[in-house]
């Protein structure tokens, strides 16, 4: 069964709280829907995002698709698509103008496990249905009243395992974070912090090391320092035996094999690109480094998260996507439970549609009250 068409919706709105970590600020939400439609009308989903900026007019954006995707999609089988190896050589391969890749992979995949009548885990070869889920607050922005607030919520809901965004430029100011976490949540939580790059290497490790005095134990530090400092990652490994280095988010694949192979990291951080993901997962299950899913969109990454069996953990952080799709992967009691419906089990909410297209780009003055999602 080959491709027949697609189909591009824009959407655009507010978010429901500030997200962002020390690096960066995010207060809406810029997000297109890709759906690629077999010539039997099955229908593959992805979605297209940009964080920091909006996405052009609906118009531009499938200019751009039509130019720069679509040639090499019309016709093809999207199995034989989701599993073509490609040879980086020269210019024959290259970014996409706007950002597909993801969209396209997870919509390929998807449309791949319906042709089959599978649910994209099983197709993936899992061997469970659930992994372990964490609650990620995003928090950095947040005010110390919000940021309980959004703690003690995850913890009524089940969750046992949170991590938290430090970073700060006063270092008291992390501090205090973990010990309000500390506060609001049930003794014997598993806890993690996430940097995102901003320390350097030994002044991370002198923080960390301060951190452990204080009697916080960290099941896992994210992203400490910088990408590529391979050296200082694998000394930061070594000076601080009692918790874990993750790291590998911000690394393509070739940068994350790199990253093992140098012994730089306890665990490598994966997200979204199905294919990239289960061929590096492949890898890390040889080298033996666990594995953990970030954030990926409307939890699509529990697919993948229960194909690896490196993989223990899925970071969940209550961003409000809900509205786009008619029904949402299960998550409760800190567990998140990949659907047993054919593909990867999301469908385009026609309601939502209806009520959130935005076809041409709005200022965020003009964007309005955030969209309701049910909470949890």
């Amino acid at each position: 069964m080959r491709i027949a068409e697609y189909r591009i919706t824009r959407y655009q709105f507010a978010r429901d709280r500030t997200i962002g970590d020390s690096q960066v600020r995010i207060d809406a939400a810029n997000v297109a829907a890709l759906e690629l439609v077999a010539e039997n009308g099955l229908v593959g989903l992805g979605f297209i995002q940009s964080l920091f900026h909006p996405l052009p007019d609906q118009a531009e954006i499938v200019r751009v698709f039509e130019e720069e995707a679509w040639p090499d999609l019309a016709g093809q089988s999207p199995l034989a698509l989701v599993h073509r190896v490609q040879r980086p050589r020269g210019g024959n391969r290259r970014a996409f103008g706007l950002p597909f890749e993801e969209a396209l992979q997870v919509a390929l995949w998807d449309l791949s496990a319906k042709l089959v009548g599978l649910p994209l885990h099983e197709l993936l070869g899992s061997r469970r249905k659930r992994v372990k889920a964490y609650a990620s607050g995003l928090d950095f922005h947040l005010s110390d009243d919000e940021f309980q607030a959004f703690f003690a919520h995850a913890e009524a809901l089940g969750y046992r395992a949170f991590k938290i965004k430090v970073g700060h430029p006063d270092f008291d100011r992390d501090l205090t974070r973990l010990e309000l976490l500390r506060k609001t949540v049930r003794p014997g939580s598993s806890i993690m912090i996430d940097a995102n790059e901003a320390w350097g290497a030994k002044e991370a490790s002198a923080k960390l090391q301060k951190i452990h005095s204080l009697g916080f134990d960290l099941l896992w530090v994210e992203d400490p320092i910088l990408r590529h400092d391979f050296d200082g990652l694998r000394n930061l490994k070594a000076a601080t035996p009692w918790t874990m280095i993750n790291s590998g988010e911000y690394l393509d694949a070739a940068g994350k094999r790199l990253l093992m192979q140098a012994g730089a990291t306890d665990m490598l951080n994966v997200h979204g690109q199905v294919t990239d993901v289960m061929r590096i997962g492949w890898l890390a299950a040889e080298l033996g480094v666990p594995v953990t899913l970030g954030n990926t969109f409307l939890e699509i990454g529990v697919h993948m998260a229960c194909a690896l069996p490196e993989v223990e953990w899925l970071e969940y952080s209550f961003q409000n996507f809900d509205h786009l799709v008619e029904q949402t992967i299960e998550i409760h009691d800190g567990w998140i439970h990949a659907p047993d419906r054919s593909g990867h089990g999301l469908v385009l909410s026609e309601t939502g549609r209806l009520d959130w297209t935005r076809p041409e780009i709005l200022s965020r003055e003009d964007l309005g009250d955030a969209p309701i999602n049910p909470a949890g």
